[in-house]
């Protein structure tokens, strides 16, 4: 059975009091705001008997007759919105722990999309519409989805998903999501956001929307404590990282696909707003300003690895690396890297060295509080 056992002391809210209590975090009133809600999801779970296959609730009701009809409605999940840095991921992860359901899964929306690519490309061989197959298949893995960074950024993935979440909610599915955008304004202002009404109107027919209007930025405040530039590039520079990532990202690390002009960018370390590469990553493949400009906007921190002594022989690197530190420093981007030595040493000499000046300069600015104060341009 997948029901919750009814216990008051249990649920989201104790365990943000518990770290409170234990000095992990601090007083919020927009996050005590939202944990409330969450305790109230939670509440209505304690009673929720969750469909077990694609026959619904009629299917239940035969096997549980005296279950009152409340307890066989699904509840509308959460739409957690706000700007970045606010604890939307933490919240969602207490109340993700707290739930006891053998059938539930906490994934990256991007990642989540991958998985129904890839499901949906099997199932096509097998079904005519292979929308009500995979939505069964999903239900018998997980009644409670937790998605992080709920974003759209296709229209064919909007046609997809107003379809798959009609059927999942359909069959009792709840879901909680985080993110950085309103749901009437996904995929606002651009070419074919008539598509995404349909998808726009089943999130705010299922899920309750949230708003996180906290006044402090948790993430600048750490950052602010941080070692931004950390020389020379060793061990103890990429212990500082890691760090750095854990501190920075409320959710785990996980693998991001950023479509650029018709091709796929790979991001291997990404959660929560935070992205994480390493110099030769960035600055030695055939990048250009289009991914730079893909990563800045989608992500409002980035930690860069071992950025090396650079030279006249090496420009193509060096080149690459000044455009993306512009892309970075005009969205306002919060870099955290670790290097050969200090901004201005970087390359101090020869062809090209003239041109690094520039740089250099954003560099040591980027390590600054005013600049860290600033926020994401997207």
């Amino acid at each position: 059975m997948d029901a919750l056992p009814v216990n008051g002391a249990a649920g989201p809210l104790p365990l943000y009091r518990a770290r409170l209590a234990g000095g992990d975090i601090l007083p919020d009133p927009a996050q005590a705001l939202a944990v409330e809600r969450l305790q109230d999801l939670w509440r209505r779970l304690t009673t929720y008997e969750p469909p077990t296959s694609g026959n619904g609730h009629h299917f239940l009701a035969r096997l549980w007759p005296r279950r009152s009809a409340e307890d066989m409605v699904a509840p509308n999940g959460l739409y957690l919105v706000g700007e970045v840095g606010r604890g939307k991921s933490m919240l969602m992860d207490l109340f993700f722990s707290s739930v006891p359901l053998a059938r539930k899964r906490r994934v990256h929306f991007d990642r989540f999309m991958q998985d129904v690519h890839a499901r949906l490309h099997a199932a096509a061989a097998l079904h005519q519409d292979p929308i009500p197959p995979l939505a069964d298949a999903l239900l018998t893995e997980a009644v409670l989805l937790c998605f992080d960074e709920l974003e759209i950024g296709d229209v064919a993935d909007a046609l997809l998903l107003g379809r798959l979440f009609e059927a999942l909610f359909a069959r009792g599915v709840i879901m909680v999501a985080t993110s950085n955008t309103f749901p009437d304004d996904l995929f606002k202002d651009r070419p074919g956001h008539d598509a995404f009404l349909p998808f726009i109107a089943v999130l705010k027919r299922h899920l309750d929307l949230l708003v996180i209007e906290g006044v402090r930025d948790w993430r600048r405040e750490r950052l602010a404590r941080m070692s931004i530039w950390n020389v020379p590039a060793d061990r103890r520079a990429r212990g500082v990282l890691d760090a750095a990532f854990a501190e920075l990202a409320d959710a785990r690390p996980a693998t991001r696909t950023l479509e650029v002009m018709g091709r796929r960018l790979i991001v291997r370390q990404a959660a929560d707003g935070v992205a994480r590469f390493s110099f030769s990553e960035l600055c030695e493949q055939p990048l250009g300003p289009g991914d730079y400009l893909a990563l800045a906007v989608h992500f409002p921190t980035v930690l860069l690895d071992a950025v090396p002594r650079l030279d006249a022989e090496h420009f193509d690197a060096a080149r690459r690396f000044i455009t993306l530190i512009d892309i970075l420093y005009d969205h306002r981007v919060k870099l955290v890297a670790s290097a050969a030595a200090q901004p201005d040493a970087l390359y101090p000499e020869g062809e090209g060295a003239a041109a690094f000046r520039r740089t250099a300069s954003r560099l040591i600015e980027m390590q600054t509080p005013e600049y860290l104060a600033l926020p994401h341009l997207t």
